[in-house]
Formats: C-alpha cells, sequence, structure tokens
C-alpha cells in the first residue's frame, strides 16, 4: 500500500467554490500545491440548486489544480451547508452482552445503534454524522472511553446530524458529476473547527461562527466534543443587499462597496463618500449611514448566535470564547462588536498548518476538510489512484449500522 500523503478539500459555498490540495510532509509539515477558487453557480444559500452548473465548476477547479501541480486528483473531502443541517439529542440503553461483565467494542458499537434507531427523523432526511457526547455504566455517567470497563448496563447520550436527502444526494451528484469520488462529507463550521480551533479551546468549551456569503454557520464544543450545531440562512450577502437598498443603487456597487468601505464601526469623523455613476447622478452618502446598516445585519446574525448559545445553556458560559470565520468575517469592526454582542472573548480565526492561509478566514472551511481527511485517514499517495473506500460503500457502512 502506498503511502497517503496528499489531500484534497473542496468548500462549495454561495459565493465562491474553493480546491486545496495539500501535502503532509511529516515533520516538515504542510506544503500547498494548489489552493484557488471559482465563483459559484447553481448554489443558494448554502444548497446546490443546479447539479449539472456545480459539477462543472467543480471539474475546472480539479484542472486547474492538476496542471498547476502535476498531480492527479480523484476524490476530495467535501463540505456541507444550508439552514436543512440540524442535530438532535438521543440516548440508547443495552445490557453488556460477556459473562465476565467487560465491555467489549461490541457493546459500545450497540448501544450507540439503538441511540441511532430511537431519534425520530422528518422525511427525507437521514444521519450524516453521530458524536457520542457521554457513555454511562450502571448509573454512572461522563465517561468518554468504556471500552474494557466492568458493568451490567450500558447506555450513551449522542449528537446526531442529519441533512435533507435530497440536498445532500445534489451534493454527492456534484462531485460524481466532476469524475470524483468523495472520501468524507463535513458540516461547513465543523470543518472550519478543524483548521482554527485546539483541542485545549475545545476542552474548555469555544464555539466557531463560519460568516458565509449566504448562511451563518455556528458549531459548539465543550470537553473536546460537539455539542451543537446549526446553520442560518443569513450571511454577507444580506449586508450587500441591505446596502443596495439603504443607498439605492445596485448589487455590484453595493459589494464593491461593502469590501472597500464597509466596517462595523461608526465612530471618528463622519465621511462624506461620492461615487461617480456612469450615466446616472452621483451616489454620495455617509460613512456612518454604511456602518448603521451593516450593523443591523451583523447583530441579527449575532442575535441568532446567541439564541442557540442559550437553549444549550452556553449563553456567556465558553471560556475560549468564539472564533469568526469565513468571507464575511473580515468586516473591520466585526470582532469587537462580536464582543459587545456576545460578552464574551471573540477573535477573528487564523488557520492553523497552513502559513500561507493564516489570515485567511474564508479558507478556514477547505483547509480543515484537509486536516480532518489527514486525521480519518483520507487522501491518496502521488501521481497514484486513491486507496480509500469512495464516498459510496464508505456511507453504505456507516448507516447499515443505523438501520434496524
Amino acid at each position: 500500500m502506498s503511502k497517503v500523503n496528499l489531500l484534497a478539500g473542496l468548500d462549495i459555498g454561495s459565493s465562491s467554490v474553493k480546491l486545496l490540495l495539500a501535502a503532509n510532509k511529516g515533520e516538515e509539515g504542510w506544503e500547498i500545491l494548489f489552493c484557488g477558487e471559482e465563483p459559484s453557480i447553481g448554489i443558494r444559500k448554502g444548497v446546490i440548486i443546479d447539479v449539472d452548473k456545480t459539477s462543472h465548476t467543480i471539474r475546472s477547479l480539479i484542472d486547474r489544480a492538476v496542471a498547476e501541480s502535476g498531480q492527479r486528483i480523484d476524490s476530495v473531502a467535501v463540505n456541507i451547508g444550508g439552514s436543512h443541517l440540524s442535530c438532535a439529542i438521543s440516548r440508547g440503553m443495552v445490557a453488556v452482552s460477556r459473562a465476565d461483565r467487560n465491555i467489549s467494542k461490541e457493546d459500545v458499537d450497540r448501544v450507540l445503534q439503538e441511540a441511532a434507531r430511537a431519534i425520530s427523523f422528518p422525511a427525507n432526511n437521514e444521519i450524516i454524522e453521530t458524536f457520542a457526547r457521554e457513555f454511562i455504566v450502571d448509573g454512572a455517567g461522563g465517561i468518554k472511553d468504556v471500552q474494557g470497563l466492568q458493568g451490567g448496563r450500558l447506555e450513551t447520550e449522542v449528537l446526531v446530524l442529519s441533512s435533507f436527502t435530497p440536498y445532500k444526494n445534489n451534493l454527492v451528484q456534484s462531485i460524481w458529476g466532476a469524475g470524483l469520488q468523495i472520501d468524507d462529507i463535513t458540516p461547513t463550521a465543523l470543518a472550519s473547527s478543524y483548521s482554527l480551533t485546539t483541542a485545549k479551546q475545545k476542552d474548555l468549551g469555544v464555539a466557531v461562527l463560519d460568516i458565509g456569503a449566504g448562511t451563518s454557520d455556528l458549531a459548539v464544543f465543550e470537553e473536546g466534543e460537539l455539542i451543537h450545531l446549526i446553520t442560518f440562512p443569513i450571511g454577507s450577502n444580506n449586508i450587500t443587499s441591505d446596502i443596495a437598498i439603504g443607498l439605492k443603487t445596485d448589487v455590484d456597487i453595493a459589494e464593491a462597496i461593502k469590501v472597500k468601505l464597509g466596517s462595523c464601526s461608526a465612530t471618528g469623523k463622519d465621511k462624506k463618500e461620492r461615487i461617480e455613476m456612469e450615466g446616472e447622478s452621483p451616489l454620495t452618502f455617509s460613512r456612518k449611514q454604511l456602518a448603521k446598516i451593516i450593523v443591523a445585519r451583523a447583530e441579527e446574525i449575532f442575535a441568532e448566535a446567541q439564541k442557540e448559545l442559550r437553549k444549550i445553556n452556553k449563553q456567556g458560559a465558553l471560556p475560549s470564547g468564539i472564533v469568526l470565520s469565513g468571507g464575511g468575517a473580515k468586516l473591520p469592526g466585526l470582532v469587537d462588536l462580536a464582543k459587545k454582542e456576545f460578552k464574551l472573548p471573540c477573535r477573528l480565526g487564523k488557520v492553523i498548518s497552513f502559513k500561507e492561509l493564516e489570515d485567511k478566514p474564508e479558507y478556514a472551511t477547505v483547509a480543515g476538510l484537509v486536516l480532518r481527511g489527514n486525521e480519518t485517514g483520507a487522501g491518496f499517495p502521488e501521481k497514484g489512484r486513491p486507496f480509500s473506500e469512495g464516498f459510496g460503500s464508505k456511507i453504505k457502512k456507516i448507516l447499515k449500522s443505523f438501520l434496524p
């Protein structure tokens, strides 16, 4: 078997599709062989609505990567986004099977299966990942690893992530349509956490808020485990639309104004701006007026995140605070606004392991997909066929264990 040292991450977002191809050099660290993006076509609010157009975009990126790196790419780790993602808590219980009362791997697998069966999903929803929050042995809880312990009754509490099957199928078909296999599918904010947070931060308690173009994704961690995940159908494109309406201009000009002049801070001198418009009267506005528009929508995103933190009793109770990521997080003054709203430590995420991407939070998801793939053993050898299982057979094995 060839040594795995190449991994490809594919971030399918509402505004762009990003691809990162990297080589794991062991003690030397990571080498980026290709990092690029293409404008998204056929994707709305994180959901693929046109499979053929998305496949074409992905194929275009892959061809660029192959030409630049000289490496063949046959499989990718990909994110999944959209407000159709949901999470729920479930519990399962089994009797320990061995006569000596030692808890085996088979007992652990059975109790996880019971927990997955116990949960009721809406029609057309399916499990994409399950996280064990704790195990309970004969009533004693808070146990993370039970294999080898002794007991008669084994229980577990799990967090189950699910997605709307037609949307997940569109994602899979888009990847297959580009001639690729899938190593792994990971929710956006969960992927970002791999490149933005440390094990210690996840153990103490931290949240990743990924502000994309069409959606914002929140993932919350405590004691090293994911405890909550949700996607809001609000993102930086909403800020652009608000600017277009507020300043009575078109969306393209509003986007340019947001990128060049946008800020969440209205302090200081109220500078007037004047933009010459071809064939029209000049567009005039004040910096305070622009900041007021932006802050209103940013506060709405933060309010939605606060609502979710209250649901899980973590409002103001995350020692490692909030990590902001995604292209929408780059707005000047956003971190200070977040500190004010959350009353927690807040920072703009810095991508770890890839120095070239350190100050580019918009690449946090695709970098996290590569890092997670490295942990789970995904990838392929240089200039070779991938030896890892394709997603098709892999997911069948996973889901088969959850079916009655």
